[in-house]
Order: structure tokens, then C-alpha cells, then sequence
């Protein structure tokens, strides 16, 4: 895969990019801010993008604003953002914007070198993978809808790990079920959160969305798990 970084942290940036080399991929080119990341991007054709969050020279919403400018004019483009903490209005923005596959994943992350490489695939592969900690913080800020009420303590686990970018494998592996289990609720959820089948198959998407949206809402009364 070939892949371009753009990291103020020299330390982080060369790191990425040893990760990377020894894991098989091409590092296109590594930059320390933004600046000449349009055009790095035109002159290389990368297969995906790493961006940090905050980059010179404000150090405030640079990565973002050229996080969202990529998934506008390259949607096929996969990007993944690193963020040192949990910045929730930035990663609604890019959760909701217009764009290709989306990776928000928490720098300490990177320590785990099998899990961040494998977010890494899944993200190439059109997989939205969020870290888990991003899911939890903006489920715990958002309202509830009506619709989350409908579904089964399993069915909301499991909402919660298509959040997380998980395949049906690794769902069924976390929640100790078979795959069968989980293709049953999804279709489940699917039905409950009006989720009607389309060509472009974003329905996993879209309930992912429902669900860092109004997330977190408990099973009807007697509902069962």
C-alpha cells in the first residue's frame, strides 16, 4: 500500500513511517504540516492518507480542515486521523462529512503495532474504523433516539462494534457468538432503525451513525438479549 504522512512530531513521523516500511508498505512522502499536502497528494496518488489532528502553525485545526478538504475533493481517498485526545466536535465533522472510508484513532493506539496495522488494512479495504474511546465519548454526549429504544442489549452491542469498524468475524469473536448470530442482528438492527436497503450498501454506515449520534439508549422493557 502505498501511503502519505503528514506529522508535525518528528519522533511520531519517522516512527510511522520505520512501522509502515517494515510492515511491506511504501511511504510516499512524509510532511511535517500541511502545507504542500494537496499537491504531495496530486504528484503521488497515495492509497490512503495519515494525518495528525493538530498541525503547524496554529496548532489547532489545520489536520482537520485538510482531513475534510481530501474526503471532499479524493473520495475515494482513504484518510485516517491521529489525535492525541478525544476531540469530539472534530471527529463529528468528519463522521459526518461527505468522503471515503474514515479512520479517528487515538495516538497511543500506535503503540499496538498488530492493531493499528490492522486498522490500517480495514480502512484501505472502505472499512470506517473509529477507536474505541472516540465511540464512548461521543456516545456519552449524545441525546437518545427513539429508534436506539428498539433495540436488545445484544443488538446494541453489537451496533456499537460495526461503530467500532469491526467486521461480522471479529464481532462474533468479542461477543463469544457465532457469525450466523451476527448477520441475524444486523439484519435485526437494520429493520429497527429504518435502515432500507440501497445500491451503494451503506447501511452499515448509516447505523453506525445512528448510533454516535443518539447512542446508548437502553433495550425497551423486556426486551429480549
Amino acid at each position: 500500500m502505498r501511503i502519505l504522512i503528514c506529522e508535525d512530531s518528528v519522533l511520531l513521523r519517522e516512527g510511522l513511517v520505520r512501522l509502515l516500511e517494515d510492515a511491506k508498505h511504501i511511504v510516499v512522502a512524509a510532511l511535517p504540516d500541511a502545507t504542500l499536502l494537496d499537491q504531495t497528494v496530486a504528484d503521488t496518488s497515495p492509497d490512503l492518507c495519515i494525518l495528525d489532528v493538530r498541525l503547524p502553525p496554529t496548532f489547532t485545526d489545520e489536520g482537520i480542515r485538510a482531513a475534510l478538504r481530501l474526503r471532499a475533493q479524493h473520495p475515494a481517498l482513504p484518510v485516517v486521523v491521529l489525535s492525541q485526545y478525544v476531540e469530539e466536535r472534530y471527529a463529528t465533522d468528519l463522521i459526518t462529512a461527505q468522503g471515503g472510508a474514515l479512520g479517528y484513532l487515538l495516538k497511543d493506539r500506535v503503540a499496538d503495532v498488530t492493531d493499528f496495522l490492522d486498522a490500517i488494512t480495514r480502512i484501505s479495504e472502505g472499512a470506517t474504523v473509529l477507536d474505541p474511546e472516540v465511540v464512548a465519548q461521543l456516545l456519552s454526549r449524545r441525546p437518545q433516539d427513539e429508534r436506539m429504544r428498539r433495540l436488545t442489549d445484544r443488538e446494541a452491542s453489537t451496533l456499537a462494534l460495526i461503530a467500532e469498524g469491526k467486521s461480522n468475524q471479529a464481532i462474533a469473536s468479542t461477543l463469544f457468538v457465532s457469525e450466523a448470530s451476527v448477520e441475524k442482528y444486523i439484519t435485526a438492527i437494520f429493520q429497527k432503525l429504518d435502515l432500507e436497503p440501497d445500491e451503494s450498501g451503506n447501511r452499515r454506515v448509516l447505523a453506525a451513525l445512528v448510533h454516535l449520534e443518539y447512542g446508548g439508549g437502553q433495550p425497551q422493557a423486556g426486551a429480549p438479549s
